[in-house]
């Protein structure tokens, strides 16, 4: 964990490049106008210091800012090219783009190191043909991809293109499927591919290798569409608003994981391969002082002078806006978290976080439903009840945690599921059925902690775990208080009386074997206890994975099964 540690600790340094003296020490940025110090836009990874706006970087200088110096080694050059459709005058702009360029191809790919890490790298250049993708294009990036499943490496693509390349026509679309065909056997062997969007990525590139990501990343205000606004302007007469089409725009849909400045790309890059090379059986790559834990004088005498709560003041308690939520956690918990959003199909629904962590050096996939802590932010989040695509993304995650072998955490708190005319639009009753089925299956091992509120569905759609855990004043129930007092009595003023009939509380679920830990929350979780609280869970989480050192994954899976089989 030190060099993952180190690297996200200090800033990334200066690119070195040098400047062509000849030409002008001056360069004008493409967005605002300014005319800009050139060396210092250079030493800024091309980043405009007027407007923030981001150049375009070719082939060279886009490997002087990944790789480490001196370790990349181009793979396949030279591949001989064609003209399938005998278009005219295509072998001399082939020729004349070789000559203006210094490539070979639209498309560069070589192995090399990443703070020491060996990778496949892919770059884009918009130079060479509008970075379009032809038969030479497809067939560079399969040979690499096979090229990283026979050396057991990841693969990072930064994709820019206007798309298929018109003058190879239907061979030009053969390649969408060839590649998204090399990228499906990349998944089958349990490696990483993941894809960086720069300016512009539109047409066949998005819709086959591009967003075939297990990580998609993109760099700010690119732009990112099937068909760009001059073809749909140009189709169908529509005019596309400001900012649609752009990073920022897919990340709200939910097609990106992360959208991510230049400055921080390697440093994520090589979080990515640290967080996606897990061994099977392995689930405690941390050291004796990530287990250890010692509660604070204060929080120690707030432990002993506090007194039991009933259910209901248990129920007012969790539904305050002061206690901690699984964010407050997660930041003292892990040593680095990394949020990834989206469900790749609709939308980002910001109720419900989810990414990876560290504990030490073994990374695990959290998720955790977030309520938000202002006015603004409880709108935003429903009030922590996630939308159908909040499942989808928390479903996505764990999946993906599968597929690398990381263990999974959900922090649980959640009044219960968005019961909008919108979240039935999307499937609220598939999308929790959904994770329940799947969440049954996950050959990893699962653990759900309970810090506030469980209600109902909507809290059972991640916490299907190998063992549940509750803070000692959270509560879990099959809905409200008031709701079951309005059901079964017609009297929703009775919630009190049903808070104790109910048996929700830490307590009575561990009694029931409904729970196997219950967390200890100091005399009441706050501001002044959530560290503690966390350190104490820390502990606990890497006892919960030091069980699970040396299992299979059917063992896992089939305990996780028996016991949801005894209820």
């Amino acid at each position: 964990m030190d060099l993952l540690k180190h690297v996200f600790g200090k800033k990334e340094t200066q690119v070195n490049v040098e400047v062509n003296t000849k030409e002008s020490d001056f360069v004008k940025c493409p967005k605002c106008g300014q005319i800009l110090d050139k060396q210092r836009v250079v030493n800024l990874k091309y980043v405009c210091y007027k407007c923030g706006s981001y150049f375009r970087v070719k082939t060279s200088n886009r490997i002087r800012m990944i790789a480490d110096n001196g370790t990349f080694t181009p793979l396949f050059e030279g591949l001989p090219n064609s003209n399938p459709l005998d278009f005219e005058g295509y072998e001399e702009k082939i020729k004349e783009a070789r000559e203006k360029t210094g490539l070979d191809e639209a498309l560069t790919v070589g192995k090399c190191q990443i703070y020491g890490e060996d990778a496949i790298i892919g770059i884009c250049d918009s130079r060479f043909l509008m970075s379009s993708m032809g038969h030479v294009v497809g067939e560079k990036l399969t040979l690499a991809i096979e090229k990283a499943i026979e050396e057991r490496l990841p693969v990072f693509v930064f994709c820019c293109s206007g798309g298929a390349r018109m003058q190879e026509g239907i061979v030009s679309l053969m390649q969408m499927a060839k590649t998204s065909a090399a990228i499906s056997r990349m998944a089958e062997e349990g490696l990483l591919y993941s894809t960086i969007l720069t300016d512009p990525t539109t047409g066949g590139v998005t819709a086959s290798f591009a967003m075939l990501g297990d990580v998609i990343l993109a760099e700010p205000k690119a732009l990112v569409g099937f068909a760009g606004p001059r073809v749909i302007r140009q189709t169908i007469g529509q005019e596309l608003p400001e900012g649609f089409q752009t990073s920022e725009f897919v990340l709200e849909h939910g097609f990106v994981d992360a959208v991510v400045e230049r400055k921080d790309l390697k440093k994520t890059l090589y979080f990515l391969i640290k967080s996606h090379k897990c061994k099977e059986g392995n689930y405690a790559d941390f050291d004796e002082a990530n287990s250890m834990y010692r509660i604070s004088e204060i929080v120690n005498e707030r432990y002993h002078k506090a007194k039991p709560k009933t259910a209901w003041e248990k129920v007012r308690e969790v539904r305050q806006a002061y206690r901690p939520q699984g964010a407050d956690y997660i930041e003292h918990i892990f040593d680095v978290f990394l949020e990834a959003h989206g469900d790749r199909a609709f939308r980002d629904d910001p109720s419900i976080i989810g990414g990876i962590g560290f504990i030490g050096n073994q990374p695990i996939t959290v998720i955790s439903e977030d309520k938000g802590k202002t006015p603004t932010d409880f709108q935003k989040k429903n009030f922590g009840m996630p939308m159908p695509e909040g499942y989808r993304k928390a479903l996505r995650l764990m999946k993906q945690a599968e597929k690398f072998n990381r263990p999974i955490v959900c922090f649980v708190n959640t009044p219960g599921a968005y019961p909008g005319m919108d979240a039935e639009e999307r499937g609220m009753g598939e999308s929790i059925a959904r994770n329940l089925l799947e969440m049954a299956k996950l050959t990893v091992p699962v653990l759900c902690i309970l810090v506030g509120e469980g209600g109902s569905g909507g809290a059972l759609a991640t916490a299907v775990g190998n063992e549940v855990w509750m803070l000692e004043n959270a509560t879990y129930a099959i809905l409200s208080p008031e709701g079951f007092a309005s059901i079964l009595w017609k009297d929703s003023n009775r919630a009190e009386e049903a808070s104790e009939v109910m048996k929700i509380t830490a307590d009575d679920l561990k009694a029931l074997n409904v729970i196997e830990k219950i967390i200890p929350e100091f005399g009441g979780a706050d501001d002044v206890t959530k560290v503690d609280i966390s350190h104490y869970m820390k502990k606990e989480i890497c006892t919960f994975l030091e069980k699970y050192t040396g299992f299979t994954k059917e063992q896992i899976k089939a305990e996780r099964l028996n016991r949801f089989r005894a209820f």
